[in-house]
């Protein structure tokens, strides 16, 4: 099989590198962190203009058709440079549940917004209970004429301080962890019964906290047949798990390059430590470690394209427990390979390694992943679907 890439897949990555080598430094990812901000509006259209926001949609909508392979190339670019833009949340998440989900006049709306970094969205699906269970809905959503009513509680809404729409779950019929009954909708963050607050990761990255008290929404606000939602949304999780491997493999490259640098430059004794054999071995298992999850992250892009979600699903989570392993293995040895230096806040090391630890916890951390992939039956999920801005409270 050949995994080499094309000409286009190597130029797209080539052009995010050179772009966020020149215009994305750490200073400025710590600068933000520190005011509070989520993201940088300069950086977005940025990237918006390299045509990156656009890759995954059809070019129907303003996109480039791109798949699995090409999400990964960026994925990867964005974790090399710890970029904490909106890319997750508003392209794959709910960029995804439009492309993949909602009417074409929905998509004609919302996704060339998208596309040329004007509409930032994210996603509302976890709740306070539902640990990593995806089909755990407990917000519900009640007819009220020719509108729907929604009332309910999500938590760690990735990067929803910034988002001008929300698409939040909820459940319209069965009962809480039933896979039938869930549906999705489009809320606008600026409607007067949206209330939430907002506070950063142990990563800097920023989340909200949403409470939906008796939010009225209208019809054409629903995306997708009513309580038909949950293929949908196990397929768009398996999309962004896949992406957060994909990230997670470009935090590691640039932690093991950091981490050799650092040793070649480090002298103990009149030498570089580069040149101890005890250190030697540590910088190869890292390297090790990181060519695994790179290979395990292309097995995971690759079954985006399966036909079979079960095939998919397994894929994916195989990806992300092996991923979660080797990024906490590899980032433990450059910390320790740093010495003190490693646990200061001013070396970007111990900020790749939060990082690494944030993306093992998202959507299931390697433990919940191992125990569904050795959980999964023989059982498929077809999908059956082929203004001002609110100011939320802070922490």
């Amino acid at each position: 099989m050949d995994f080499s890439f094309s000409d286009e897949q190597k130029l797209l990555k080539d052009s995010i590198d050179r772009f966020l080598e020149k215009n994305y430094s750490f200073e400025l990812r710590q600068s933000m962190i520190n005011e509070r901000q989520t993201m940088s509006a300069e950086v977005w259209q940025g990237l918006a203009g390299l045509g990156v926001l656009g890759v995954p949609f059809s070019d129907e909508y303003g996109g480039f058709g791109g798949g699995g392979i090409e999400t990964m190339l960026i994925m990867e670019s964005l974790g090399n440079h710890l970029v904490i833009e909106p890319y997750l949340s508003t392209v794959i998440l709910a960029g995804g549940l439009v492309d993949r989900g909602a009417a074409d006049w929905q998509k004609q709306i919302i996704l060339p917004g998208i596309i040329d970094g004007s509409m930032l969205l994210s996603f509302a699906h976890a709740e306070p209970q539902s640990r990593f269970s995806v089909n755990h809905v407990e917000t519900v959503a009640k007819p009220d004429g020719s509108n729907w009513v929604i009332e309910g509680k999500k938590s760690l809404v990735l990067h929803g301080p910034a988002a001008e729409k929300v698409i939040v779950s909820a459940r319209t019929s069965g009962e809480v962890n039933d896979l039938e009954g869930v549906s999705l909708f489009i809320v606008e963050c600026d409607e007067e019964a949206l209330g939430g607050h907002e506070y950063p990761l142990y990563d800097g990255t920023r989340v909200l906290d949403l409470q939906l008290n008796r939010v009225k929404v209208g019809s054409d606000s629903l995306i997708g047949p009513i309580g038909k939602a949950m293929p949908l949304i196990m397929e768009i999780i398996d999309r962004a798990v896949a992406a957060l491997c994909a990230e997670a493999v470009g935090v590691m490259d640039r932690t093991h390059q950091m981490t050799l640098d650092y040793l070649k430059t480090r002298e103990q004794f009149g030498v570089p430590i580069a040149r101890f054999q005890a250190l030697q071995h540590k910088s190869v298992d890292m390297f090790i470690n990181l060519e695994q999850a790179r290979s395990m992250s292309v097995l995971a892009s690759g079954s985006l394209g399966f036909s079979s979600s079960l095939e998919r699903s397994k894929a994916v989570a195989a990806a992300k427990d092996f991923i979660g392993r080797a990024g906490r293995s590899l980032g433990q040895e450059a910390i320790q390979l740093h010495g003190g230096m490693g646990m200061t806040q001013e070396l970007a090391v111990g900020h790749y390694f939060k990082r690494l630890e944030a993306i093992d916890v998202m959507f299931g951390n390697s433990s919940h992943h191992r125990r569904e992939f050795a959980n999964f039956e023989a059982q498929d999920y077809p999908i059956e679907y082929t203004q001002p801005r609110k100011k939320w409270k802070q922490i």
